[in-house]
């Protein structure tokens, strides 16, 4: 069993930045992806990046590439999430997700275990 917890949100202007904390408790959170998910109010969730389980594999969604970054500490047990370049479109309520495997393909589906969500929002 893995339990995610999300930190970081906030209130930001654009073009400015976020770094998005996911802290897990669990002996296998290391052996897991995480996916990092937003939804907007009155839109699906989405996937907006997804890093393997050792960190090597790394996927985002086009609007965020070139502004998104996601990484992980297994030593401590963290995940985040950096966010530089922020519009007015990212705002949503962001979550982490883990889902157990160790492999190099990062995946985009079968999510496991969830957070709560932090909420961003970006003014213009």
């Amino acid at each position: 069993q893995v339990q995610l917890e999300e930190s970081g949100g906030g209130l930001v202007q654009a073009g400015g930045s976020l770094r998005l904390s996911c802290a897990a408790s669990g002996r296998t959170f290391s052996l897991c992806a995480v996916g990092w998910f937003r939804q907007a109010p009155g839109k699906e969730r989405e996937l907006v990046a997804a890093i393997n389980w050792n960190g090597v594999s790394t996927r985002y969604a086009d609007s965020v590439v070139g502004r998104f970054t996601g990484s992980r500490d297994n030593a401590k047990n963290m995940a985040y999430l950096q966010m530089n370049s922020l519009k007015p479109e990212d705002t949503a309520i962001y979550y982490c997700a883990a889902k157990r495997g160790a492999s190099t393909v990062v995946p985009t589906t079968g999510f496991e275990y969830w957070g709560q969500g932090t909420q961003v929002t970006v003014s213009s």
